[in-house]
């Protein structure tokens, strides 16, 4: 049965964050807010941990995983992003955005998208979130936590525990945090694509719908 912590969302106990950390290092599937709405995440090099993830949200290996990271430096270890797209991140990270970018060397092949070799990577805004990053000094391999056969992501922690708690080790309850998943866009072509409308603005990318 998962774990269940309660935790500040503007200022997150030390004591959990660093259980959480713990639960993650040790091949631990957990839930957790950000920005835009409930995620699953666990250690980026832990392969079963990333096959339970994809068995709890009914995904392939062609679903884009994404990478939770701590700032532009890091998303810069596992992406490669050049003078450009580097400007266009810095202006609206952190924020309810994932890109989509080449990946790295550094990314395992397990973790790209099959065909594209493509990495999603974040960084978010959730006091939380950055808490729990800070503590693990990596990212968190992540999802959007929708559920096979649901219309949006799940909002409530006490839902999510009741419907994976076999599946998952351990649910943070940062509160409301929203139903509305990121804007994801696609930064591998010569001009932005947007992949999914979320909850960051488009205005940034010049763009005003879905384009690819």
């Amino acid at each position: 049965m998962a774990q269940f912590f309660a935790v500040h969302p503007a200022n997150p106990q030390r004591r959990l964050i660093r259980q959480a950390a713990e639960i993650v290092r040790g091949g631990g599937l957990i839930a957790y807010p950000t920005d835009s709405c409930y995620a699953l995440g666990c250690r980026i090099g832990d392969k079963p941990a990333m096959e339970r993830l994809r068995r709890a949200r009914g995904i392939d290996d062609t679903h884009q995983l994404t990478l939770m990271c701590r700032d532009l430096s890091e998303i810069s270890t596992y992406a490669i992003v050049d003078n450009v797209q580097y400007r266009l991140l810095r202006s609206v990270t952190p924020g309810s955005y994932a890109f989509i970018l080449r990946a790295t060397r550094e990314v395992p092949r397990r973790l790209m998208h099959p065909r594209r070799k493509t990495i999603g990577v974040r960084v978010t805004s959730h006091p939380v979130v950055r808490a729990l990053l800070e503590e693990l000094a990596e990212p968190i391999l992540s999802t959007t936590l929708t559920l096979p056969g649901d219309a949006a992501p799940l909002t409530d922690a006490q839902e999510i525990r009741s419907r994976l708690e076999h599946q998952l080790d351990l649910v943070i309850d940062g509160g409301a945090c929203g139903s509305e998943p990121t804007t994801v866009i696609d930064l591998t072509g010569d001009v932005p694509q947007v992949v999914r409308k979320g909850k960051g603005a488009l205005a940034p990318f010049a763009v005003d719908g879905i384009t690819g």
